[in-house]
């Protein structure tokens, strides 16, 4: 059957735009679109191809691997080739895999999104380091390895096991997502399109002559000119010490025998190489999906960014049987993440005002679909940020969802501006209130709101945040009701809020059914929530007072210290600073918030409406934890994420973010497909006890000592 001309040509538009994409991806380290609309045009050729065979060519982008050499360095013919990996993107795609290749065991890994590299050893000492290229052929960077601490310049010997001959080493160079922040704040203040993806500034980096960036310092005439071009080779030699290397891979090899794809890992980690400590053997496909979702649970907790997970079949007997494909090793798939960087249109800037009066310009981009949801908006955090980042109204820009949770932009692809951009100006006066915007303090790049009492804005705020989860917990005072409970007049403010009756709330059309007045689920919801919260302990009552710099912790910390509001109130900024953790900042923020009539009149309404203003003596007793650092992490079935903290506070412990010496247990709940997270990893190096979700129970019922013995005899 011929082919229709509307299909051959489809099936151009998509070489070309696949060519074109590969081209500036590879060669020019600055790629015009996003990973997954790459994904999404090599599919659709996937497809087509599949169905009309007779359009594959031997340079179609489905038939090699991509990436060809720049002139920039020489070329390197790789001992033995260099594959791609074919993808698939949800469980149906790898159980059809499954299915093709049959039971096995699979080493799964980590997909970490860096640059491929190629290392040859001879008789233990480097002799090359080339890019990958195009499979075949790559780029040799040996010119950069004095500046590279990440790669050995020479391999460990292993008792009872020769150094091979020769020793073809794969893996990925990348950088940390805080380097790659950072790189991103160099990069953007120069005026230069932001790296889309740690991939890309890693291979920007990698892909630079560093001689003939030393020989532009000794060739330049003047003195500004030589400061100028040493600040240039300073920054480029900096960049290229940050650069991380895992290996995942043997090529060719000689006086070497391995069985396995993880013999080979224990290898490479003996003689030195930097390997990964989440690689895992798992057997049969269910268990690899373990480990796919507990990666897909974990992945924003790693310290670098992962785009998915590679499985291979272990053994290499079994990977020769199944071979390769033109372009891809049969034994071998990459599962691919849902994407956290996409390319999309900034639509516009505004702003919003927050509970504290701080002015946020808020990004309005085309929707798209970036880390399972869909996102619309994004904070650009102050008018500094912006001119940082270099964005334009207009702009097409690369977005990325940091942590699963919060869109950010990353900045332009200046390449493609054709001149209607438009540059953002911070606004001079309240958008809600009309008040004239000021920074608070004369270094200071926020501005604000100073009227913070009727701004209309900062009161929807504080109400949100009184009735958030983390404070008050009050279900049904989210931002619809808030902005219904002002905007109808019902309260002038939160101080009104605990003397609400029925009978107020129907004063507004939000919490009424019906023609005949009747409440409606949601007001009665909402004066039951608010009744049960009158009697939370006062660290959350002193936390839903918006103070500024007082946050759960902190409230915590200051009701221990002051178990009564009017003490609070009467305490001298000494008296407050000498809490622990808390210090003059916030200590001046807490008595320069009492001293505000309007603040006090506040306490006085909620302490009038039957609030509980003082928690009853501590018994020194129940505080079984007191004095302990505890680290949080993974998800458990019988404590959410705030419960589990306030479960370890109420008895005088510390939740901590991060993992140090001075953590005394890690707490890591879930089930583990591999080493689970960076807490894990840090906790085993500096041996710091690491406890389950029944181990979490033992030390909240009996303190350190009983957790302990349980550790032993677990």
């Amino acid at each position: 059957m011929s082919i229709s001309a509307s299909i051959r040509k489809r099936r151009d538009e998509l070489v070309a735009a696949i060519e074109d994409a590969r081209t500036s991806y590879y060669q020019h380290d600055e790629p015009r679109i996003s990973d997954a609309e790459y994904d999404v045009l090599f599919k659709e050729l996937e497809s087509l191809e599949a169905e009309h065979p007779e359009l594959i060519t031997a340079d179609s982008p489905t038939q090699s691997v991509g990436g060809e050499v720049s002139e920039t360095f020489g070329e390197f013919t790789h001992p033995s080739r260099m594959w791609s990996l074919d993808n698939v993107f949800d469980e149906a795609e790898l159980d059809a895999w499954f299915a093709r290749v049959g039971d096995h065991d699979y080493l799964c890994e980590l997909k970490i999104d860096g640059l491929a590299i190629n290392a040859v050893y001879r008789n233990g000492v480097l002799e090359t380091l080339a890019t990958r290229g195009s499979g075949a052929v790559g780029e040799n960077v040996m010119a950069n390895i004095e500046y590279m601490n990440c790669v050995p310049k020479k391999l460990k010997a292993i008792k009872g096991q020769v150094i091979p001959e020769l020793l073809e080493v794969r893996g990925e160079v990348y950088f940390s997502l805080e380097d790659f922040d950072q790189i991103n704040i160099e990069v953007t203040a120069t005026g230069r399109t932001a790296f889309a993806n740690p991939r890309n500034a890693a291979a920007g980096t990698l892909r630079q002559r560093m001689d003939n960036r030393v020989a532009a310092v000794a060739e330049a005439k003047s003195e500004t000119a030589k400061a100028k071009k040493q600040e240039e080779l300073d920054r480029a030699a900096k960049a290229l010490g940050r650069l991380g290397l895992i290996v995942h891979g043997i090529g060719e090899h000689e006086g070497l025998e391995i069985t396995a794809q993880s013999h080979a890992y224990e290898l490479l980690k003996a003689w030195g190489l930097p390997t990964s400590d989440r690689v895992k053997v798992v057997k049969g496909a269910k268990e690899v999906h373990v480990y796919i979702k507990h990666f897909g649970d974990h992945r924003y907790e790693l310290e670098h960014d992962i785009d998915g997970v590679v499985i291979k079949v272990d053994n290499l007997a079994e990977q020769r049987e199944l071979g390769f494909t033109a372009r891809a090793p049969r034994w071998a798939i990459a599962y691919k993440y849902p994407p956290t960087v996409v390319r999309t249109r900034l639509v516009d800037i505004g702003v919003q005002v927050g509970r504290t009066g701080r002015v946020t310009p808020r990004a309005q981009v085309e929707p798209v679909l970036v880390a399972g949801s869909t996102v619309t908006y994004a904070t650009l955090h102050n008018g500094f940020e912006v001119t940082r980042k270099g964005v334009k109204i207009g702009d097409m820009i690369f977005l990325r969802k940091a942590g699963d949770v919060i869109p950010e932009i990353l900045g332009p692809v200046v390449e493609l501006r054709d001149g209607n951009e438009v540059d953002f100006v911070m606004p001079t006066q309240c958008p809600e209130c009309g008040a004239s915007l000021a920074p608070e303090k004369e270094d200071d790049k926020d501005l604000r709101c100073p009227n913070t009492q009727t701004c209309p804005a900062q009161l929807r705020g504080r109400l949100e945040h009184l009735g958030s989860r983390s404070v008050l917990d009050v279900e049904g005072l989210g931002e619809k009701a808030a902005r219904a409970l002002l905007e109808d007049k019902v309260i002038e403010d939160e101080g009104d809020l605990f003397a609400l009756t029925a009978d107020d709330l129907r004063r507004s059309s939000f919490f009424v059914k019906g023609s005949d007045n009747e409440l409606g689920k949601n007001a009665e919801v909402l004066l039951d929530q608010l009744e049960l919260a009158k009697s939370k302990p006062l660290w959350r009552i002193i936390s839903a007072l918006s103070i500024r710099h007082v946050g759960p912790p902190t409230a915590q910390a200051i009701a221990r210290a002051f178990p009564n509001l009017d003490d609070l109130r009467d305490a001298s900024v000494e008296d407050i600073a000498q809490v622990e953790g808390i210090g003059m900042t916030i200590a001046q923020s807490i008595t320069e918030w009492f001293a505000e009539p309007w603040h006090s009149a506040i306490v006085d309404k909620w302490a009038a409406s039957g609030v509980r203003m003082q928690d009853e003596a501590i018994d020194e007793s129940a505080l079984t934890l007191a004095g302990l650092q505890i680290a949080i992490t993974g998800k458990m079935e019988e404590f959410s994420r705030d419960g589990a903290a306030e479960a370890v506070t109420s008895r005088g412990g510390k939740v901590v973010s991060s993992v140090s010496a001075n953590t005394d247990f890690v707490v890591i709940a879930g089930e583990s497909g591999g080493k689970p997270s960076s807490k894990e990893a840090k906790a085993r190096q500096l041996e710091r006890p690491i406890l389950d979700e029944a181990g979490f129970k033992v030390l909240l019922a009996g303190g350190a000592q009983a957790a302990l013995e349980h550790l032993k005899n677990a």
